[in-house]
């Protein structure tokens, strides 16, 4: 027993350990950058400037799709997809699915549901040139359907010279419902062209929910396990490819040159009077 206990968590670690390898291994191989784009202003001097791309960006959890490989008492996945509404907020969709078994003390169930969460992104990361990594902050509304199996339990007795029996009983209730609210903090980094690797963490609040008539919701599907009170948490490992649409001008990164000044968000710096006169004169005496 202790030899399957330990062979199963090696295998969780070399899987984990195998993700974060190739995350790091593949953002320290990018090289490919975008070429800027080159535009004169009004004396005549070379501008530089990356345009922002905007478009959809799909992806899957691979936390819920390796687990399902090494933890014969779960199986799911997670789909999602955010869209570039501005230079800072996302637009977030996940739609997932969650079948979880566990044994308690006293009784053993199964959860089995689907879920979909809505909600909105905001990056924090300022990006130089063309990258487009994110250090988000973002907040979820989610809700799920699902039924809960009643597998087994062992009836309540206080006379101790009667060891307690298992009944299976595999009582089945469907129709039930949850909906709570999320507070997420996440990274993403781009390792290739249009391929992101990141993870998120959240924190949940539950709403509401409706139970079956013999026990409480240990576990709801997109919710994870409930913790004391109406308290959960989660984590994701995430993988997602970019689908570009457009350019902005709008929020571009400038490259500043020798003549014009710019801030780090391409807005010219105006420069004063004194000076201007202090550059021309530097200039008539190199001269």
């Amino acid at each position: 027993m202790k030899f399957k206990i330990a062979k199963k968590h090696t295998s969780r670690f070399i899987i984990n350990c195998g993700i974060l390898f190739f995350a790091f291994s593949s953002f320290a191989q990018e090289k490919k950058k975008e070429t800027p784009v080159t535009v004169k202003d009004s004396t005549d001097q070379a501008i530089h400037y990356y345009p922002q791309r905007y478009g959809l960006r799909v992806g899957a959890d691979l936390f819920r799709i390796t687990r399902s490989m090494y933890d014969k008492t779960y199986q799911g996945f997670e789909v999602f997809g955010d869209y570039r509404l501005t230079k800072n907020w996302y637009a977030v969709a996940e739609l997932g699915h969650d079948k979880m078994t566990r044994d308690e003390s006293s009784y053993g169930f199964t959860t089995n549901g689907n879920y979909i969460r809505l909600g909105g992104d905001y990056n924090l990361h300022q990006n130089w040139m063309d990258r487009e990594d994110m250090i988000s902050v973002g907040f979820r509304y989610g809700m799920a359907a699902f039924s809960q199996t009643l597998n087994w339990y062992q009836p309540y007795t206080t006379n101790p010279y009667f060891p307690k029996e298992r009944v299976d009983i595999n009582k089945k209730q469907s129709g039930l419902s949850a909906h709570w609210v999320e507070f997420v903090v996440g990274i993403k980094t781009r390792v290739f062209s249009n391929v992101f690797m990141g993870f998120t963490m959240r924190l949940n609040g539950l709403i509401s929910q409706t139970q079956p008539d013999d026990f409480e919701n240990l576990y709801i599907p997109g919710y994870n396990k409930k913790h004391s009170g109406a308290i959960g948490v989660g984590f994701n490992y995430t993988v997602s490819y970019f689908f570009p649409l457009y350019k902005s001008k709008k929020d571009k990164f400038v490259i500043p040159t020798e003549e014009a000044k710019f801030d780090l968000e391409g807005n010219a710096i105006e420069q004063s009077e004194d000076l201007k006169m202090i550059q021309e004169n530097k200039k008539k005496t190199a001269k």
